[in-house]
């Protein structure tokens, strides 16, 4: 379980296929601390396993499914995720309660400057649209944002200055891809109405 506050904005060191998908290394320092082989971490809003670790980062491996559902087979060398290590019981609840199981990828369709911050634009998945409500949480790789409008065909989110700086989000492009996951909460109160 995460929060979708981000922590830090690791770099790919490396991806490479393996048999059994791929292996992403990740280039980071603050997730580091505390960070163990077998731990989850939450990268770019998917929830990954630490299957190595060094002083320079850590590594996980990728499945078919993951990489299918996400737009982690799309990183390359280079490439800025942001990351967040699952939370504790002594963690603070500052975003909402993200579980880093992907629900699809959107595009970024607009941006547009408000003072030093920034208003995005998404299209709105047909799967996902009954989820998506005003005012209601969303995670869009990996970050957690309050839904400050909707249509028919798309959501948007604003976007204070300092997630801007801290996150991938700042400098994402329109037409380029991310992970979005719903609240959890309205898929279980649909599952709960369903069964009545």
């Amino acid at each position: 379980m995460f929060t979708g506050i981000v922590e830090e904005l690791g770099t790919v060191r490396h991806v490479g296929a393996t048999a059994s998908g791929s292996r992403l290394e990740i280039a980071c320092a603050r997730v580091l601390d505390r960070l163990a082989v077998d731990d989850s971490v939450n990268v770019a809003g998917a929830c990954l396993t630490v299957i190595d670790r060094d002083d320079r980062g850590f590594a996980s491996d990728v499945v078919p499914e993951t990489i299918a559902r996400t737009t982690l087979g799309a990183l390359l060398r280079g490439s800025r995720v942001n990351l967040e290590r699952a939370a504790t019981p002594e963690t603070a609840l500052g975003g909402h309660l993200v579980q880093g199981h992907v629900d699809g990828t959107t595009k970024l369709l607009a941006r547009r400057a408000v003072g030093e911050g920034a208003r995005l634009r998404f299209a709105l998945p047909k799967t996902t649209a009954r989820y998506v409500v005003m005012k209601g949480f969303i995670t869009i790789d990996g970050v957690s944002l309050t839904i400050a409008g909707i249509g028919k065909t798309y959501f948007e989110v604003a976007l204070i200055p300092h997630t801007a700086e801290r996150t991938t989000l700042g400098t994402l492009r329109v037409g380029e891809a991310v992970n979005i996951e719903v609240d959890i909460v309205a898929k279980y109160v649909e599952r709960l109405l369903r069964k009545s």
